[in-house]
């Protein structure tokens, strides 16, 4: 409690200061103080406040939360309507945007442009008077939207009045100012929602924008303060007399007077510059901590845009460039259970293909039994299903309110769905697992691993060869492989001779590897490429792998307890112990893997595609390891470099759709000094 009362002056230099620390955090992400010194500042005006009643007002920062839940939300009627925007999915779209736009304004209309996020929110209107938050309203159909101003005010990131000093003659603050804006939600914000739900147990959000929309929407302020709520400002009515004259000029004067503007927005001479900012927000999408949806193109010159006009419903001045869709709805049409290699009983939800993050998706994995029943995904459900990036297809949610009638609950079979034996599932794990190791789709599962890239890298040695091949009896285990001849592979359907040679050949080729690659290749449960790779180092070959002693293997850092008794479980079953004899006599033979030098390389992960010049794959990917690096077969966001030979494909595509660093093999060189 203040042992004195303060001047009025002192409380509103308090309310600058507390204003002035949000602007930094919200408008400009660089706060000068720590959050605990931020709080300590609204904890004092809180107090002021409290002892002295009169120095309250309804900008005062600590007036954001508190006010009575609402029976309803009143209809906001606006004299600007707040427009759609139309859509582009390509950039012949786009240029064609730009030629419609010439028609209609001649030579003014060949002007530049600025860009900005297409964010995944709620789009709002914010009214200030005499540069207070007096209204905010959501968009509705353009002209008629719901009054939202006792929720927004808890968003901190939308200030209760608008910031004056310092701000230049063109970027006076007009007595009164309709900001045009979007409502969200951060990725990091959303999985934290969901994980208090999920340890209350109540009912998972489905996405950030859904989420952002409920939460703006709640008829208790209250419940909308406790969400995690972002604003960005992109637009405003009622700029007569700021001297505002382009986009651009709104953007940087928004900023000024405390709105928090997208940092990533751009300014575009031409329509050529409009494409490559597509491109590089594109590459970028799958690491900003917030959903977007595309890119936003607007004339920069507010003239012009008065010029265009408007059509019944959108604006002739603007278009919204789209990504490909993350997330599409479809409906489940069957949920099946497939065997792995390892035992594991996995369901997979059939659902109607729809395009997805730029691919077509009909199979969407549902984990475990756990995870089906606690999304309650059934039978006929329609869904959202997501996907990111390089993330694998995710089910996010059931639509509950089109859910028709009352279908049964998912149930794991008791029994394996290919070899009928029953199944088990350990107290404490959630996985389901088949116990029998004959099981055809386990023997299935792992030749497939065997064969893969990460493992002994047989080119050729694909799913539907190797069905084949187990069909016919050819192959029961993976040192059947070495015996195959190119007469038998000659013989099987889609096979000629020539492709059955180079099968052959790439078989032959595979005998000489390294023990990382053997020992992960023998598909041994939680035993990845590292941790194969920390096994190969300890044992030092095959032979000592079979003997490798399990409280010694839990001592090698980096594996533990419960992936040594793994280990020592199927080095102990006799069958694989013939596995690992017979591969060793058909003459695999192991090249050495140096341990690493330096640590120059620490945390950094090479990718090798094409083809080489000066080094072998092999070759290179020893001289990462050797300085601490890890080199891997696939790129993804982690990825730290691609380094691209000749002919090189679908890799470095994706490397620069990520925005990976891409380098050539003599940049490579430098970097290990040869």
């Amino acid at each position: 409690m203040p042992t004195r009362k303060p001047t009025r002056a002192e409380v509103e230099a308090l309310r600058r200061d507390i204003d002035h620390h949000n602007y930094r955090y919200y408008v400009l992400d660089d706060p000068e103080i720590p959050d605990a010194e931020y709080d300590g500042l609204m904890r004092r005006l809180e107090e002021i406040e409290a002892a002295w009643p009169e120095f309250r007002s309804a900008d005062s920062p600590t007036q954001r939360i508190g006010a009575a839940p609402a029976e309803g939300f009143k209809v906001v009627t606006r004299n600007v309507p707040m427009l759609s925007i139309d859509n582009a999915m390509n950039d012949e779209e786009v240029r064609e945007w730009r030629e419609r736009l010439v028609r209609v304004v001649g030579s003014a209309g060949e002007t530049d442009y600025v860009c900005e996020p297409k964010m995944d929110g709620v789009a709002v209107e914010l009214v200030y008077e005499k540069g207070s938050l007096v209204q905010a309203s959501t968009r509705g159909d353009g002209v008629n939207g719901e009054d939202v101003t006792l929720n927004a005010r808890t968003i901190r990131a939308i200030p209760l009045r608008l910031r004056g000093d310092g701000a230049t003659k063109a970027a006076k603050i007009p007595a009164l100012l309709s900001v045009r804006g979007e409502i969200y939600m951060r990725l990091a914000d959303f999985e934290e929602l969901n994980r208090k739900q999920a340890d209350a147990g109540e009912k998972l959000y489905v996405n950030p924008r859904n989420t952002a929309a409920g939460s703006l929407k709640q008829l208790d302020p209250r419940v909308s303060a406790e969400r995690p709520l972002r604003f960005f400002a992109y637009g405003a009515a009622n700029l007569a007399g700021t001297g505002i004259g382009s986009q651009w000029e709104l953007l940087q004067a928004l900023k000024q007077w405390g709105l928090p503007v997208n940092p990533l927005s751009q300014r575009c001479e031409k329509i050529e510059d409009v494409v490559a900012f597509h491109q590089k927000v594109a590459a970028q999408r799958d690491k900003l901590p917030y959903e977007i949806d595309g890119v936003v193109i607007k004339v920069n010159d507010l003239a012009v845009q008065t010029e265009a006009g408007t059509r019944s419903r959108s604006p002739r001045w603007a278009l919204a460039w789209k990504f490909p869709p993350q997330e599409a709805r479809t409906q489940v049409r069957e949920i099946a259970v497939y065997v792995g290699r390892t035992g594991a009983l996995t369901p997979v939800a059939h659902v109607e293909p729809v395009r997805v993050g730029g691919v077509t998706v009909s199979n969407v994995t549902l984990h475990n039994e756990d995870e089906v029943l606690r999304k309650d995904v059934r039978v006929g459900d329609w869904v959202f299903v997501r996907r990111a990036g390089d993330v694998i297809p995710e089910l996010v949610a059931p639509i509950l309110e089109l859910r028709k009638g009352h279908p049964p609950k998912f149930k794991m079979p008791s029994k394996c769905p290919v070899c009928g034996t029953k199944v088990e599932r350990e107290e404490g794990e959630a996985v389901t697992r088949c116990p029998n190791t004959t099981c055809p789709a386990q023997i299935r599962g792992r030749l497939i691993h065997f064969a893969s890239r990460g493992a002994m890298d047989i080119e050729g040695l694909g799913e539907k060869l190797i069905d084949q091949l187990v069909t016919v009896g050819l192959v029961k285990d993976p040192s059947d492989f070495y015996h195959l001849k190119v007469e038998q592979l000659a013989e099987l359907e889609r096979m000629a001779e020539k492709s059955a040679q180079n099968v052959i050949d790439a078989i032959d080729h595979s005998r000489k590897t390294t023990l990382s690659r053997f020992i992960y290749a023998l598909g041994i449960r939680n035993v990845g490429e590292t941790v194969a790779e920390l096994v190969a180092e300890h044992v030092g070959s095959a032979e000592e792998l079979l003997k490798a002693d399990e409280e010694a293997l839990s001592q090698i850092h980096g594996i533990g307890d419960v992936i040594a008794h793994e280990i020592h479980t199927w080095t102990s079953l006799p069958a694989n112990r013939k596995v690992v004899e017979r591969l060793v006599k058909a003459g695999i033979t192991f090249e050495h893997t140096p341990r690493a030098v330096s640590n120059e390389f620490e945390g950094k992960t090479f990718v090798f595609t094409g083809t080489l010049g000066k080094l072998t794959r092999e070759d290179a990917e020893a001289e990462v390891k050797k300085r601490g690096g890890k080199a891997s077969g696939s790129v993804s966001k982690q990825t730290s470099y691609v380094v691209a030979g000749e002919k090189a494909g679908s890799k470095l595509e994706k490397a620069q759709k990520l925005g990976v660093a891409v380098i050539d093999e003599d940049e490579f060189l430098k970097m290990i000094g040869r």
